[in-house]
């Protein structure tokens, strides 16, 4: 069992449990974002850091509300 520690931008995101470890462009999905492994450093025998970016969000309102052809009458 290995601790994992999530990071995105050096910001923590999560810490879990596992029982294997990541490795480099893994795809993940935490709290419900999908994201892709950057980096994995070990910080001690069962302690590892995984950097993680995540696709970017889109606001799919604002964009519905710009296109003038779906305004509701």
């Amino acid at each position: 069992m290995y601790a994992i520690h999530f990071y995105e931008n050096n910001n923590y995101v999560l810490n879990q449990v596992l029982r294997t470890i990541p490795s480099i462009d893994d795809s993940v999905n935490l709290k419900g974002r999908k994201g892709k492994v950057t980096n994995v450093e070990e910080i001690k025998e069962n302690v590892y850091y995984v950097f993680v970016e995540f696709e970017k969000i889109v606001d799919k309102s604002k964009t519905a509300a710009l296109d003038p052809k779906k305004k509701r009458r």
